[in-house]
């Protein structure tokens, strides 16, 4: 069964029931009404006939006064016991019609103790009654011609969406292309927002989409330069090396080169990645002037360059040690890579923040290149990576990490004096 189908019977059964009931409950609680009132007037009839009754004497005409309260269309009995002793009633047989009767004792003009029965006739009850039951039962049978418009229209205002929706999905399966809904601007229901939902998430999926077929041309092209290189030297090896050892001595090390390059490009591939999942992070206080020290000793040994640390720092930081480790090891890298002089490590402490900036004091870089710095395999200039060795990975690895540790990046550079890069890490309990 169709969606728009069980809208249209769900919404009308409904209704119905709604409706049915609500008649039900009105002809219900009428009844009672009616019943109690004219069983509460049949009471007070009673009670002023017995009043009566006890100021009575053998001269008053009896039969005058049981007239007088005698109910519309109804009958008054006088029991002794189980003798009736008078009686008034209206033409109409009381057997005969739907009737109320009250019983209640009195004192009889002689003294003596009898049972006043009054009974009242409902046949006008019953017939307004009746009336009334006709007139819900055709108040319910019309309703149901507005009520199953009504559920056309609200068929129709929730399915007009899903239906744009899924021929909007149907038109992407078979174009290949990220097809979009049109919707307002501002307002709008939560159909309208499942539809703003869908454009942003095919925005997404579409930027992922070309930064994939970005990232896998680049890389592409990133491979194929070792690989010509070494193919190129392997052949030149094969016709020249066995016969002239200055070729050989040439070749193989620019396989060497090209191969240890393409190895730590790799590497950088997969390790950009792994950090695309979520990383395990775990939080905790690291000592900072300990853990800096750590840091800057083992680039001096694996480089053999100064990294000088300010004396002044914060004390304590709160962040995942392994993964900040790599965060630096990335970044002083960077800036051993463009500087001879040596290279800065600073620390500050701000109200909510430690701040650690890297400064390098070597050529810098252009102003318009920043923004994109964190790109994967962006280069500032073809040769500036190709004598450093850089695959354009490295920036992009450190912007991955730092987005795992909830740290921003700030870069800041100025041709021919170098570049700073600060790491805004924030404190326990701001993350």
């Amino acid at each position: 069964m169709r969606l728009k189908t069980k809208i249209h019977l769900l919404t009308t059964l409904l209704m119905l029931v709604i409706v049915v009931a609500t008649n039900s409950g009105i002809y219900l609680l009428y009844e009672k009404f009616a019943y109690d009132t004219e069983y509460n007037q049949l009471q007070s009839r009673a009670n002023d006939l017995s009043s009566t009754l006890s100021q009575l004497n053998a001269q008053t005409n009896l039969q005058q006064v049981l007239r007088a309260y005698m109910p519309t269309d109804g009958a008054v009995y006088i029991y002794d016991g189980e003798r009736l002793k008078t009686k008034v009633q209206a033409t109409l047989e009381m057997q005969e019609v739907p009737a109320i009767t009250y019983t209640m004792p009195a004192i009889w003009i002689d003294g003596t103790v009898v049972d006043i029965t009054l009974q009242q006739s409902m046949e006008e009850v019953e017939r307004t009654l009746d009336l009334l039951k006709v007139i819900l039962v055709v108040v319910s049978v019309v309703a149901t011609i507005p009520i199953f418009l009504a559920s056309l229209v609200l068929g129709r205002l929730i399915l007009l969406p899903l239906e744009r929706l899924n021929e909007t999905m149907r038109k992407s399966a078979s174009t290949g292309k990220y097809e979009k809904i049109d919707t307002t601007e501002k307002g709008g229901d939560e159909l309208i927002n499942i539809n703003r939902t869908f454009n942003i998430m095919m925005e997404k999926l579409e930027q992922h989409y070309q930064k994939q077929q970005e990232f896998v041309s680049n890389a592409s092209h990133e491979l194929k330069t070792p690989i010509t290189v070494i193919e190129s030297y392997a052949k030149l090896l094969l016709r020249r090396g066995f016969d002239n050892r200055e070729v050989a001595q040439e070749s193989l090390q620019a396989i060497a080169n090209e191969s240890s390059r393409m190895h730590e490009m790799v590497l950088q591939l997969l390790e950009l990645a792994k950090n695309k999942e979520q990383l395990d992070v775990h939080f905790e206080q690291l000592e900072l002037a300990p853990f800096l020290n750590k840091v800057a000793s083992q680039m001096e040994q694996a480089y053999h360059r100064t990294f000088r640390i300010d004396a002044q720092i914060p004390k304590f930081i709160y962040s995942d040690e392994k993964i900040l480790k790599q965060l630096l090891f990335i970044l002083l890298d960077n800036a051993r890579k463009y500087s001879e002089d040596e290279v800065r490590i600073q620390a500050t402490e701000t109200t909510n923040h430690v701040r650690i900036t890297i400064q390098d004091f070597g050529i810098g870089i252009p102003v318009e290149h920043i923004p994109h710095l964190f790109e994967r395999f962006y280069r500032v200039t073809e040769d500036r990576n190709r004598k450093t060795g850089g695959s354009g990975l490295g920036l992009a690895i450190a912007h991955e990490l730092a987005q795992q540790l909830g740290i921003t990046i700030d870069v800041k550079s100025k041709l021919g004096e170098g570049s700073s890069f600060t790491l805004c890490i924030p404190k326990e309990g701001q993350q």
